[in-house]
């Protein structure tokens, strides 16, 4: 199942300005911003993310709510962390 998850931005990576660290759930990697406006997100903020892709910023209390809506399904939420933990952009 391929979910959206909110990840926090932890870095925006200077090398690769498309690009963004985030913590999603305690695993960090990166992550494609090309879709947002430029200088649309910062660190701290969040952002919804689909299949390594920030499809959106988004607002604190948005992410908790998606989070423990995602935490409260069970599987997919696990199974979606740890496919997000295995994948890399190069």
């Amino acid at each position: 199942m391929c979910l959206g998850i909110p990840g926090e931005v932890v870095e925006i990576m200077t090398d690769r300005p498309d690009l963004a660290q985030v913590d999603v759930g305690g695993v960090r990697r990166a992550i494609n911003i090309g879709l947002l406006e430029p200088g649309e997100i910062g660190v701290g903020d969040w952002v919804l993310i689909h299949v390594g892709f920030a499809l959106s910023k988004i607002d604190e209390a948005e992410a908790r709510a998606a989070m423990d809506f995602l935490k409260s399904i069970g599987d997919a939420y696990t199974d979606e962390l740890a496919a997000l933990q295995n994948s890399k952009i190069d």
